[in-house]
């Protein structure tokens, strides 16, 4: 099992189009980018193939959380290197303004909206507080 991302240059991977960019994956390092080579056994075009791949032990892949939930809940998969995960992407809804909105978009839009907005409030309090638990723990080993 991988404990740190250089370990994936040598380890079986599942590559999904989307997530390598010449055979490269990014995480974060101690606050730093970092781009790690990998060598795909099998690289695929979408992320269900890639998820089903992983499930069927050809090897680790990279997709995005909401792509993989069910196989983790489900136990087929489980999650690896979580520290190392780059910071989340934001969210946004674009449209065309032509006059009226359709009846679907609005429906969309009434549905998504307040809860993304209640789950990105959730994430900013969490990795606010998590900032300043560690902020808190560097003061604390200061003034030792």
């Amino acid at each position: 099992m991988p404990e740190r991302v250089q370990d994936l240059a040598t380890h079986d991977c599942v590559s999904f189009e989307f997530f390598a960019i010449g055979d490269t994956w990014r995480f974060q390092v101690n606050g730093a980018e970092a781009i790690v080579r990998i060598h795909p056994r099998l690289t695929v075009s979408t992320a269900e193939a890639a998820i089903d791949a992983a499930v069927a032990g050809l090897g680790v892949t990279c997709v995005l959380s909401y792509q993989v939930q069910s196989a983790l809940r489900a136990g087929d998969l489980k999650l690896i290197l979580e520290s190392f995960e780059p910071a989340p992407l934001p969210v946004s809804f674009l449209y065309a303004s032509q006059g009226r909105l359709p009846l679907k978009l609005r429906s969309l839009l009434d549905f998504a909206t307040p809860r993304l907005r209640v789950r990105l409030q959730k994430a900013a309090a969490a990795l606010a507080s998590a900032s300043l638990t560690t902020a808190t723990k560097r003061m604390r080993s200061r003034q030792r």
